[in-house]
C-alpha cells in the first residue's frame, strides 16, 4: 500500500503492520483520527463501455476484503471537493496534465462513475491511453484518498467479519490510470464482465480471471518518483 503521511511531500509503500501501528496510535474512541493519512488503494474497470463510446464506466472503489485485512465503507465516501475539480490523473502524476475527467460518481455497494479521455486534438498523451483502455490494454486504476475515520473490528462480537479494519469516512482526493494499480489484488476486466477473485467480491456480481500482475513500481509510470 502506498501512503503519504502529515508533513511529507511523497507517497511511500508501507507494509501492513506500519499503518496499522499509526492508525492505533491516532485513533480517537470515537474512531476519527488525529491526523488524517493519504492512502491510494485500486479501482477497477467496469463491464463496458456505454453507447457513447468517449464514457467508460469505472469501479473506484469496493467494499471487497483486501490483502491488508481491511474495507473502505462506500457510504463513508466525501466527494464534494473532488467533483468541483473531478480530473483523472496518470499515475499519481501531479507534473502534467490531467488525462481526463470523471463523471456520474455514485455510491451504492461501491464507488463507481465515468471517465472520459480528452480528445486527441488537445491531448495527444491523454487520447492514447483512452485508446489503450478502449482496446483492452490497460484496465486498472487507483483512489487517492484522505482517511478519516476508521472501525477495528472485535472477532469476538461479529467472528464472522472477514477484515480486522473497516474504513468508514474517506474523502477521494483524486483517481488516476495506472498501467498496475497498487493493490496487486486488483481485478482486471474483459469485455464480458468484471474479472477477478469472484468468491471475495461484493460488487458487479460474479467476476472470473486472475488478479492482476505485480510490479516493484506499483505500476507507476516512470514520470513520477514515488521514494
Amino acid at each position: 500500500m502506498l501512503c503519504r503521511f502529515s508533513g511529507e511531500t511523497s507517497y511511500k509503500r508501507i507494509q501492513a503492520k506500519a499503518l496499522t501501528d499509526f492508525l492505533k496510535q491516532n485513533g480517537k474512541d470515537s474512531g476519527s483520527l488525529k491526523e488524517p493519512v493519504e492512502i491510494i488503494l485500486a479501482g477497477f474497470l467496469g463491464k463496458d463501455a456505454s453507447a457513447d463510446n468517449d464514457l467508460f464506466p469505472w469501479v473506484f472503489s469496493t467494499y471487497d476484503n483486501d490483502r491488508f485485512d481491511e474495507r473502505v465503507d462506500p457510504a463513508g465516501w466525501e466527494l464534494d471537493r473532488y467533483l468541483e475539480n473531478p480530473v483523472v490523473l496518470w499515475a499519481h502524476c501531479h507534473s502534467i496534465p490531467a488525462i481526463g475527467t470523471a463523471s456520474e460518481l455514485t455510491t451504492t455497494d461501491c464507488l463507481s462513475g465515468k471517465i472520459k479521455f480528452n480528445a486527441k486534438e488537445i491531448d495527444e498523451f491523454g487520447w492514447s491511453i483512452g485508446e489503450r483502455v478502449k482496446a483492452g490494454v490497460i484496465r486498472a486504476g487507483s483512489v487517492g484518498m484522505l482517511v478519516k475515520e476508521i472501525e477495528w473490528i472485535d472477532h469476538k462480537k461479529n467472528p464472522e467479519e472477514p477484515c480486522d479494519l473497516i474504513i468508514r469516512k474517506q474523502e477521494l482526493l483524486e483517481f488516476s490510470i495506472c498501467n498496475v494499480p497498487a493493490n496487486p489484488f486488483a481485478l482486471q476486466t474483459d469485455w464480458l464482465g468484471v474479472s477477478g477473485d469472484a468468491e471475495n467480491s461484493t460488487a458487479l456480481g460474479n467476476r472470473t480471471g486472475a488478479p492482476t500482475a505485480r510490479s516493484d513500481r506499483c505500476g507507476f509510470w516512470p514520470l513520477t518518483s514515488i521514494t
